[in-house]
């Protein structure tokens, strides 16, 4: 009975989950929902159930079963995580818009159903994506607390821009981090709901510590000024994280998201920065104008 109740709720979920997009709007979303809710506690029965199985099959199993209840928990495949990175692949590959549940299920080799169980819908796992991965901007925000701000000392603007490109052209370089890094570079500058939610809870709040070091580096600019500079670091680093014309354009000399540009980003960012705000200039003593006789 209790096998009969479980597979009926996994069975309404997936049906309802399988395009990903509109689950909320569909008729019977809110029963569905309700029993796939009640899964852990179906869980739980059903594994109590099955040890009094296993304790009365016990004298009748095989070697080879036994060997294979012996298998420690680390040898099994962790679902939660194949589902997290296929949609980090192919969100970062196809686009938000282009991928459905079911494209995102295939691609970790799981059933339909397990993404819903796992995340929910599917905006909820595009946010446990950048959830997953804020080890990422605290890498950088750590990199900026350990700079100097000073605007007397010279290196100051050049540290601070390092701190926020360096951690992710190494992530981009990296297997791991291959494709987190497209995810950004591809998505958030998309407008949406999905994109808007995550720029407000991860990349705002970096975004102000970045904008208070600069101005603190460039006292003389005004917090707007600075907020545009940023701005455009923005998108110089977004574009050669996600850049592929340059091989092309280089006639092969050049590799897309190469790491040993990292130094001249940098350079170029700064130089812009630099440019677009001078500081003041300093009123010269001027020697009084002699005034002729008349």
């Amino acid at each position: 009975m209790l096998q009969c109740c479980r597979a009926s709720a996994v069975a309404a979920h997936a049906h309802l989950v399988a395009d990903g997009d509109d689950l909320e709007a569909r008729p019977g979303h809110r029963v569905a929902e309700g029993l796939y809710e009640c899964l852990p506690l179906l869980d739980e029965c059903l594994i109590g159930d099955m040890k009094d199985l296993d304790a009365r099959a016990a004298p009748l199993e095989t070697t080879s079963r036994r060997r294979r209840a012996a298998e420690p928990a680390e040898s099994q495949p962790n679902r939660k995580q194949a589902i997290l990175l296929a949609a980090e692949k192919l969100f970062a590959k196809r686009g938000y818009h282009a991928v459905s549940m079911r494209d995102i299920a295939q691609e970790a080799h799981v059933q339909v159903a397990l993404v819903g169980y796992y995340f929910g819908l599917k905006h909820e796992l595009f946010y446990a994506i950048f959830e997953h991965w804020n080890r990422a901007i605290e890498e950088r925000l750590a990199a900026l607390r350990a700079v100097s701000h000073d605007p007397a000392d010279p290196q100051s603007l050049t540290r601070i821009i390092k701190a926020f490109t360096d951690p992710v052209i190494k992530l981009r370089a990296s297997p791991e981090g291959e494709y987190y890094a497209l995810l950004v570079a591809r998505e958030l500058r998309q407008e949406s709901q999905e994109t808007d939610r995550v720029l407000r809870s991860f990349f705002d709040p970096m975004a102000h510590a970045f904008i208070d070091a600069l101005q603190e580096a460039l006292p003389h600019a005004t917090r707007g000024e600075v907020a545009w500079v940023y701005q455009f670091a923005v998108g110089a680093l977004l574009h050669h994280l996600s850049d592929i014309r340059v091989e092309r354009l280089s006639r092969g000399e050049n590799r897309r998201a190469d790491s040993g540009a990292a130094d001249k980003l940098v350079s170029f960012i700064v130089g812009g920065i630099r440019a677009s705000l001078p500081p003041p200039e300093r009123s010269r003593s001027r020697a009084p104008s002699k005034r002729r006789q008349p």
